[in-house]
């Protein structure tokens, strides 16, 4: 979902909450995939059939490539949330979170606040 389409439906706090929860589920998910990998190693050095070893190959690779993805997936939603929420205070009297979307192009938002009805940008 979009930055502006999430803002507008759910509101800025709860787009906010949503990026942390779904950053969190996939640190979450590469827990597990560690998990996973090792679990794959040990089985690795476990059997000693050609065919137990591709499938724990397999599983390594898996189980790796998961893990990386969901990191990177982690800390993109994280580092994007965090960079939205530093602009979200109203820069005339301070106020955060407490704006109303007025526009969206493909540079940004621009955003009035509730309270003073100042207009600024948040860039994405």
């Amino acid at each position: 979902m979009k930055l502006s389409e999430g803002i507008r439906k759910h509101g800025f706090k709860r787009w906010y909450e949503r990026e942390l929860l779904s950053g969190h589920a996939h640190l979450v998910l590469a827990f597990l995939s560690a998990i996973g990998l090792m679990a794959a190693f040990e089985g690795f050095f476990t059997f000693h059939s050609l065919a137990d070893k591709l499938m724990d190959v397999a599983s390594i690779a898996l189980c790796g490539l998961a893990g990386v993805w969901a990191l990177r997936r982690y800390l993109y939603l994280l580092a994007h949330a965090e960079h939205i929420a530093h602009q979200a205070e109203c820069p005339g009297c301070g106020s955060y979170a407490r704006f109303v979307l007025v526009g969206a192009d493909s540079h940004g938002l621009q955003v009035r606040c509730r309270q003073c009805e100042r207009v600024w940008p948040i860039s994405e």
